[in-house]
């Protein structure tokens, strides 16, 4: 999923927000009217898609149906958003509604509404709870999942084929025991890709820690990276996996992109990919599989979870009338059409059944099994950022001396916390 920002300029260069949202932040007008700014990123990857178009019909339906509310929409692309709404805040331009990629900045200067507070029983009650979880901070939810995407293990059928693998492994020691197959009678290829390097070392990782019953936080939230089961998963991947050549020669360095180029080139056999892998794979006519990802002793019945979110501001005081909105904007026939346009997948109970059910999404299926129990990066954590881009930056490195660089960066993470 892409990362994130906004624009502070009323004038903006998609001319979509009008001078009414700008100022003070808006407010009721003297007939009764209210104004509400929603700033959204963009997820098209031209002008022809941009989300411009889906959320300027969601208003325009929207105050149809609620003639004193009117909503100006913003959409600005991932690349800027963050450094966009920064300077919203800062200008005091604040919008109303949010939609991006992280929230807990903004849960810790106090600016945003609870998420029980604008939305109702029932919308909160239809967000799928994994993910609603996801978005508290001290318990409290603040972030609204919006989008969802999630990870799963991807194998080539015709290279296993060659090899005489019959299934999908399920454990560390069957795709150990796959992948050494693979080297063996399919020379040329890459057994499995591990791909550690500064693009999403975090993701790999916490995938391969998940396997062993570890993973970056503990039950109270604290930092937990050098722990005995997360050094044991890169003791693992060092003996078993690089050591012995069956992945790349330097996982360190190798970045995701890579990994997923080398999968739909069919250049490799193995590896763990989110959703955007299966349209890469068909493009490449690479006869893939989609499975549970392999743990230590058997296949993972979680998964890694990644979200987009939308999110609420205190400041223009405008909770019914957000409340309104977003119940609206959270309603199935709404979700539906994003999620569809954008191939993204859902946050809300019956938007996953009916994209479950329909037909239409058969090759997605094997993820929408495992979102109800995905597991999350520590999100509501303001420190989350800072210890993410250091384990970007020497994470991989763990594969070449786990307890070492593990330690390190646990220290560099309780640093992180005590400087809040």
């Amino acid at each position: 999923m892409n990362k994130r920002l906004i624009t502070a300029a009323c004038t903006s260069a998609l001319g979509v927000l009008t001078l009414t949202a700008c100022g003070s932040g808006g407010g009721a007008s003297e007939n009764g009217e209210v104004t509400l700014k929603l700033v959204a990123a963009d997820y098209g990857d031209k002008a022809s898609n941009s989300s411009t178009a889906y959320w300027k019909d969601v208003a325009q339906r929207f105050t149809a149906a609620n003639p004193k509310i009117k909503v100006d929409v913003q959409v600005i692309n991932w690349n800027d958003i963050d450094s966009q709404v920064k300077t919203m805040i800062q200008s005091g331009n604040v919008p109303d509604v949010l939609q991006t990629g992280g929230y807990a900045d903004k849960v810790a200067d106090d600016l945003l509404y609870k998420a029980d507070e604008v939305l109702s029983e029932k919308t909160r009650a239809n967000l799928i709870d994994s993910f609603a979880k996801a978005g508290e901070v001290d318990g409290t939810q603040y972030g609204i999942p919006f989008v969802s995407s999630a990870r799963a293990f991807f194998y080539n059928k015709a290279i296993f084929a060659k090899a005489g693998i019959t299934e999908a492994p399920k454990s560390w020691d069957d795709l150990k025991a796959a992948a050494a197959k693979i080297k063996a009678k399919v020379p040329g290829v890459t057994p499995y890709a591990l791909p550690l390097g500064p693009e999403e070392a975090q993701g790999e990782s916490l995938i391969w820690e998940l396997g062993n019953g570890g993973g970056f936080t503990d039950a109270k939230g604290a930092y937990t990276l050098d722990s005995k089961a997360n050094i044991e998963s890169f003791a693992w991947l060092k003996s078993n996996l690089v050591g012995p050549g069956l992945t790349y020669a330097n996982p360190a360095t190798t970045d995701r992109k890579t990994a997923f180029a080398d999968f739909a080139a069919g250049k490799t056999a193995m590896l763990n990919g989110h959703p955007s892998l299966i349209q890469m794979s068909k493009d490449g006519k690479v006869d893939y599989g989609v499975a549970p990802i392999p743990g230590k002793t058997g296949a993972l019945t979680s998964t890694l979870g990644v979200a987009d979110w939308m999110m609420a501001f205190k400041d223009n005081g405008h909770k019914e009338e957000v409340r309104a909105f977003l119940d609206f904007a959270y309603s199935k026939e709404n979700t539906l059409k994003f999620d569809e346009t954008y191939n993204l997948m859902p946050v809300t109970e019956d938007t996953l059944k009916e994209m479950t059910g329909n037909g239409k999404h058969k090759d997605l299926e094997p993820f929408f099994a495992l979102l109800p129990n995905a597991v999350f990066y520590p999100l509501g954590d303001t420190s989350w950022d800072a210890v993410s881009a250091e384990i970007k930056k020497s994470g991989g490195t763990a594969v070449n001396d786990p307890a070492k660089v593990l330690g390190e960066l646990q220290k560099k993470a309780e640093d992180a916390v005590s400087d809040q």
